[in-house]
């Protein structure tokens, strides 16, 4: 991938920091995104779109949401996601990634419009390739 090709901004939410620091690495070193916003919480990361709902060269163009983090999980972000305004859900991809890789999970989120991939972690190039091939 090259950078002329780079999504504006990419949106990490994960509440493991080693997780994140290699994630946004890969994504970087990848050029898969020109700016990575990294949230260790699902609480943050709504704010964040939320307080970018009308800056639209700020809101990502994809959302890397794990699934497993205490008080808000990743089935919280979604039904909060879900309910948020069209000027934000229309313009962000979900790709769940996650640590597990338990049939419920994938079942549960199958029916979830927004979300276009479940897949286990880490994020690898061959995997931000794929990603891009289906955005495209």
């Amino acid at each position: 991938m090259t950078t002329e090709n780079a999504l504006a901004v990419a949106l990490l939410i994960d509440d493991n920091s080693i997780d994140n620091f290699i994630a946004k690495r890969i994504i970087e070193m990848t050029g898969f995104a020109r700016r990575v916003v990294v949230t260790s919480s699902c609480v943050e990361a709504l704010s964040y779109l939320s307080v970018h709902e009308l800056q639209v060269n700020d809101l990502p163009a994809v959302i890397f949401l794990d699934i497993h983090m205490p008080l808000c999980d990743g089935f919280d972000f979604l039904e909060r996601f879900n309910q948020m305004n069209e000027s934000i859900t229309s313009k962000c991809k979900i790709i769940i990634l996650s640590s597990s890789n338990n049939p419920l999970d994938v079942e549960r989120i199958q029916g979830d419009d927004h979300v276009m991939l479940f897949m286990t972690k880490p994020i690898s190039e061959g995997s931000l390739k794929e990603i891009r091939l289906k955005i495209d």
